[in-house]
């Protein structure tokens, strides 16, 4: 469920944000972006869907997840009135994908899977790296770039219980 819920999520970033890089680029991310997506459900949703050998959730487990969620969505909305307020909207979609790391490092303790902290931060690194180009350079494709990263790096951990040997 969380590899369908991560693609779904990173699918999202990448459709949502390619129409802000060139032509050929966007198109290429679009395609990448979907061919990664179907690879999950099939390589992972599909083929695994039917053995579900984990136990369910603690309650600890439940509200680290549903305060990291409440937390994430708040300081999404939060930062963008901020930045929108300031004049600086471009970079919401950056603040964003910085959020979207962010809730992912409590997940690394309590569901005992390493995997969301190494990709928390990654969305961090990229939305780090993604503010200081927009600000340094006035790129006006920083952003979408940020967000199309974000989303390939979410398919491609959503993809990564697939590829693992039974």
């Amino acid at each position: 469920m969380g590899s369908l819920i991560g693609a779904v999520g990173g699918l999202l970033f990448v459709l949502v944000n390619a129409g802000g890089l060139p032509g050929g680029v966007a198109w290429a991310a679009r395609v990448l972006g979907v061919a990664a997506f179907v690879a999950v459900v099939i390589l992972v949703v599909l083929r695994r869907g039917g053995t579900v050998a984990e136990d369910p959730p603690s309650r600890r487990q439940i509200r680290t997840y549903g305060i990291s969620v409440t937390v994430m969505v708040l300081a999404i909305i939060a930062g963008a009135r901020v930045l929108d307020a300031s004049g600086r909207a471009e970079l919401v979609v950056v603040w964003v994908v910085l959020c979207v790391g962010a809730h992912f490092l409590p997940f690394a303790r309590a569901f005992a899977v390493p995997v969301f902290a190494r990709l928390g931060l990654v969305l961090i690194g990229l939305a780090v790296v993604g503010v200081v180009v927009a600000l340094t350079t006035a790129s006006a494709v920083a952003p979408a770039a940020t967000a199309v990263l974000a989303g390939l790096a979410l398919l491609a951990a959503a993809l990564s219980p697939g590829l693992r040997r039974r």
